[in-house]
């Protein structure tokens, strides 16, 4: 008989067995891992749910769930908030069944507008779908070089330019070159940066699974720079942030390269440039590094909902909120922005 039980946060032994049954679940990804749990408790102090399907003392399945609530964003259960997939991961039907149903069950008792499971793949056919959002995945090559020439010749042309100009990157021991690029760079977008603390967090948990990478001109300026995560031979470029002066300089392009670069170096096998909106930037510029756009099915139960909810900059309501905070002092936008962006997700 399956059995749902939740994983306490401090709970090191169960989250070791939660962690072993993700690493060796196809449908699993880092962001499914246990430690998200801790850093969304020890950051924004978030209520966490995060479920295992347990039957015969072996887990079968995994769905973290945490609760977001704001006045301005609304109430709700998520899988999970600041993550781009962590929708249920089972080994069959019944335990992925059992779970979804608990987590509909807490949702409303929790009382909760909505419950959003952040699929990669569609699950129910009949349950609303937000199709905002696609990722984009591609294997690396075993070789070096191999992996240069299979950039588009545009973007290669890119990556040449930022070497001939005397481009440089580093690994960082800490988060701070990055998090000032990182503010700069979202305040430049008129949203609110995700405070210092949590990039550190991630990386005091996640350890040699979690690092930044920068890139610097010729004279040693901090032109841009990517955190990144790690999990059974991927590494998915996931916070990014640059100044101004990195798309001159080509600074941009570099910095995957030298990501990509390095990877292939490490004997990694799969390279995810991360989520994009459709038809955004970000969404152009990984197409133009000759990656397909893969489809997210994030999926909704609507409780006190009439449609799927648009919390993102693309809605036209938060127009004027995005101008407004483009005029901030970045050092007040920096000190504002978490009391924000912690009930957006």
């Amino acid at each position: 008989m399956i059995e749902i039980k939740r994983l306490g946060w401090q709970d090191r032994a169960a989250g070791s067995r939660w962690d072993a049954f993700v690493l060796a679940c196809p449908q699993a990804t880092f962001f499914h891992r246990a430690g998200w749990q801790r850093v969304l408790h020890q950051v924004f102090r978030h209520p966490t749910y995060f479920l295992y399907a347990e039957e015969g003392g072996r887990i079968r399945g995994v769905l973290p769930l945490a609760e977001v609530k704001s006045r301005l964003f609304g109430h709700a259960l998520v899988s999970l908030p600041f993550v781009v997939y962590a929708g249920v991961a089972a080994d069959d039907t019944a335990a992925a069944d059992a779970l979804e149903a608990e987590a509909c069950r807490i949702a409303q008792q929790l009382g909760v507008q909505h419950l959003e499971m952040r699929n990669v793949d569609r699950r129910h056919d009949d349950w609303p779908l937000q199709d905002l959002y696609v990722t984009f995945r591609k294997p690396i090559l075993p070789d070096v070089e191999a992996n240069l020439n299979a950039i588009p010749r545009k973007q290669r042309a890119m990556v040449r330019k930022g070497i001939k100009n005397g481009l440089t990157s580093t690994m960082d021991p800490d988060v701070e070159r990055f998090f000032a690029l990182y503010a700069d760079n979202v305040h430049r977008h008129g949203t609110p940066a995700l405070p210092k603390r949590w990039f550190q967090a991630l990386r005091d948990e996640f350890g040699a699974d979690c690092d930044v990478l920068t890139v610097c001109s010729a004279e040693g300026v901090p032109l841009t720079s990517v955190l990144s995560f790690y999990f059974r031979g991927e590494v998915l470029a996931y916070y990014a942030g640059d100044d101004e002066r990195a798309r001159d300089l080509a600074a941009n392009d570099f910095k995957y390269w030298e990501l990509l670069r390095r990877s292939c170096e490490r004997g990694l096998t799969l390279f995810d440039y991360g989520r994009s909106k459709i038809g955004t930037g970000p969404y152009h510029f990984k197409k133009n590094w000759g990656f397909e756009p893969q489809p997210l099915n994030y999926e909704y139960q609507l409780y006190k909902r009439d449609a799927v909810p648009q919390n993102n900059p693309n809605n036209a309501k938060y127009k004027l909120l995005i101008q407004a905070w483009r005029k901030l002092p970045i050092g007040v936008a920096n000190r504002l922005g978490p009391y924000l962006v912690r009930s957006l997700g």
